[in-house]
């Protein structure tokens, strides 16, 4: 199959790259000229013309950072694209925007499915991101061979919009688990427990969840190196809360979450990995940090 994969950062990069191992023509775009060479240099084809490559292929994919980025790319591959075309949109945005980019594309004889992925940048490289989709079921049965280069587990929720809101929720409970942590080992620290050993008393006990277990990893070791940075858990808050402001869902614990978060930005972690908020809990306790 032929495949134009648009926005190659963290997430795109990779996801591209298993999509070519699985033996499908492939080309890329991205504004970001670093971007395009690091695409080259992973053996990638990268074009300059867009519009072109979206005429020429079977599928579109995007990764792309925010609602204007999928409004932009929605637009472009309704001008471009041949009838029968499938666009795969991975992105983290809006209902709203994805909605407007539904309607860009009403009329023009192309499928389109919300594809959001659970999982971090580790993940996409390993292939064993979670596949969550919405949007024709046709298309995804059609589309389906590809999904699964992306990672093991995939999930058809429905017609629409269904995929993105499933994504808030998983974050959700993301952003919370942080949050929990930091509130639990700010606690023990103060009270004098050793910090790895808490680690492994969590990890092997009833709360050890997957994304417990997986920040234990570098967070034992104080290892703050983002695997997502608060200011992207920061834009994903936004989304959650309009969600919820949305459907009159009272999302008083994400709101605290997320000034947590901002206060992470003020203390100056903001390109720290999400726990950081860590940190924040601990300087309002009078621990320092810096262990």
């Amino acid at each position: 199959m032929k495949i134009h994969f648009i926005g190659v950062g963290k997430m795109g990069l990779p996801m591209a790259g298993h999509l070519a191992a699985a033996g499908h023509t492939l080309t890329v775009s991205d504004p970001c000229e670093e971007r395009c060479e690091l695409a080259q240099e992973q053996g990638l084809a990268v074009v300059s013309d867009a519009s072109a490559a979206i005429a020429a292929a079977d599928a579109v994919f995007s990764s792309l950072p925010h609602d204007a980025a999928l409004r932009a790319v929605a637009a472009q591959v309704a001008a471009a694209a041949r009838p029968g075309t499938v666009y795969v949109d991975t992105s983290t945005v809006s209902q709203q925007a994805s909605t407007d980019a539904a309607q860009a594309l009403e009329g023009k004889g192309l499928a389109y499915l919300r594809t959001t992925v659970s999982g971090n940048n580790k993940m996409a490289e390993a292939a064993q991101l979670t596949v969550l989709v919405s949007g024709p079921r046709v298309a995804y049965d059609q589309m389906l061979p590809l999904l699964k280069a992306l990672g093991p587990n995939h999930f058809y929720l429905g017609e629409a919009e269904q995929a993105r809101l499933m994504k808030l929720v998983v974050n959700l409970m993301i952003a919370q688990t942080s949050a929990m942590l930091a509130e639990a080992l700010t606690l023990g620290r103060k009270g004098g427990l050793d910090w790895q050993a808490m680690w492994e008393v969590l990890t092997a006990s009833a709360v050890a969840s997957p994304i417990v277990k997986a920040k234990s990893a570098q967070l034992s070791r104080r290892d703050f190196t983002p695997t997502f940075t608060v200011e992207q858990m920061i834009k994903d808050l936004d989304l959650i809360l309009a969600a919820g402001a949305a459907s009159n869902v009272p999302l008083m614990q994400t709101a605290m979450t997320q000034k947590l978060m901002h206060a992470a930005v003020v203390q100056g972690n903001g390109l720290d990995d999400y726990a950081a908020i860590i940190k924040v809990l601990e300087r309002g306790a009078g621990l320092n940090p810096k262990l």
